[in-house]
């Protein structure tokens, strides 16, 4: 049977909004990772046979098929061609499921995957009301649709709606929220400090750690913020932030490894996507997690790590709360509340963080998971070798 392994996984900082990556363009942030990796690896730019990364609002300095402009601006071989996946917050994750699909299938042995997202640069949503003013086009994707209408009313479609019906259904409180949220700062700055993340960053300027983490902050000044919806629990506090960066990964064939002489660090055990509830959403990662288990035959007690993206504090309440994971193996070293969320880049940065983690800790099976728009969640399975 075909093996698809990961070679190397780098990132970038996370940059927070307005922060040290803010002015870097994505084609130069996403060349930074690409750069770093092909040089970790030593393997012949040439031979990789294509570059898969993600990306949101490709419009802009995103614009163009962002993962070819990357490798070019990296000044790597113009041979190699390069395709942007846009699945939502789990694009890169996305990204890493079609490199690993292309050599598990035999068609290629060398594919690298990755994302890349400015958000300083592009905010959320602007960038696509922005391409859409010119047009005439003031509705949103749903709005219109008399099939979507149709099975799904006029309900509102949100990510603040969708985690606020999370915190409802499972009993979610504002107080469990924060309490959450300042033991993902509390474990993102203790991964800083021991310098956990070193190995996996390649620094870029003068920016050298994640910007994100707030070591000023307390539960009481979580309290003082006004919830985003009115009357709900959802504050800025118990969010993803917004962020820029990019991150990379190299995956291979046997015959690669053979071939270049490479150490494969872990293989792609499990991949998957599922989807549900489109208007709620942000909860996919929960029968999708239980779809992958079935799929391998694990147990949640048999998973060493799990990096479940922070959108909100709900999602991975919610998750323990359906999984019985053990909350001491989910997101160790902080999540997107504390270290922040470049959407398009977030599925590659979390497995490169799940990768290191296992080999720090010699764990063996890391599973990855994020909630997507649309109401879609990807699961990734890696062993480590």
């Amino acid at each position: 049977m075909a093996e698809a392994y990961i070679v190397e996984a780098v990132r970038t900082p996370v940059g927070r909004r307005g922060g040290g990556l803010g002015g870097v363009h994505p084609a130069d942030l996403g060349a930074h990772a690409l750069t770093a990796l092909m040089e970790r690896t030593g393997v012949d730019p040439a031979a990789v046979e294509d570059v898969v990364l993600g990306c949101l609002d490709a419009v802009g300095p995103q614009a163009g098929d962002i993962a070819r402009t990357c490798w070019l601006a990296a000044g790597l071989p113009e041979e190699v061609p390069g395709v942007t996946v846009d699945r939502q917050c789990g694009s890169s994750q996305q990204a890493v499921h079609f490199a690993a699909q292309a050599v598990l299938s035999g068609t290629q042995d060398l594919v690298v995957a990755g994302g890349v997202q400015n958000m300083t640069q592009v905010p959320i949503a602007f960038a696509s009301r922005q391409a859409a003013a010119p047009l005439g086009l003031t509705e949103g994707p749903f709005q219109g649709s008399a099939g979507w209408r149709a099975r799904y009313g006029d309900q509102p479609v949100n990510q603040f709606t969708g985690a606020e019906m999370i915190a409802a259904r499972w009993h979610i409180s504002r107080e469990d929220q924060e309490e959450f949220a300042l033991r993902s700062h509390r474990r993102a700055i203790r991964a800083i400090d021991t310098g956990r993340f070193e190995r996996e960053i390649v620094p870029l300027g003068d920016v050298t750690v994640d910007e994100g983490p707030r070591r000023d902050t307390t539960l009481e000044k979580m309290a003082g913020l006004k919830p985003v919806v009115d009357g709900g629990t959802i504050t800025a506090a118990c969010s993803s932030q917004v962020s820029d960066g990019a991150a990379a990964l190299l995956l291979a064939s046997e015959r690669a490894v053979r071939d270049h002489g490479l150490r494969p660090r872990a293989r792609v055990h499990h991949l998957s996507v599922r989807g549900e509830d489109p208007v709620r959403m942000l909860s996919a990662p929960i029968p999708a997690t239980a779809h992958a288990l079935r799929r391998t035959g694990l147990t949640i007690d048999a998973i060493d790590l799990v990096e479940i993206n922070e959108a909100f504090a709900p999602v991975v309440l919610a998750w323990l709360k359906e999984t019985g994971a053990d909350p001491g193996r989910v997101n160790v070293n902080g999540g997107a509340i504390a270290l922040g969320h470049p959407l398009g880049a977030t599925g590659a940065r979390l497995m490169t963080t799940l990768l290191h983690e296992l080999e720090r800790t010699g764990g063996r099976y890391g599973l990855q998971t994020m909630c997507e728009g649309g109401g879609q969640a990807n699961v990734t399975i890696i062993e480590r070798l």
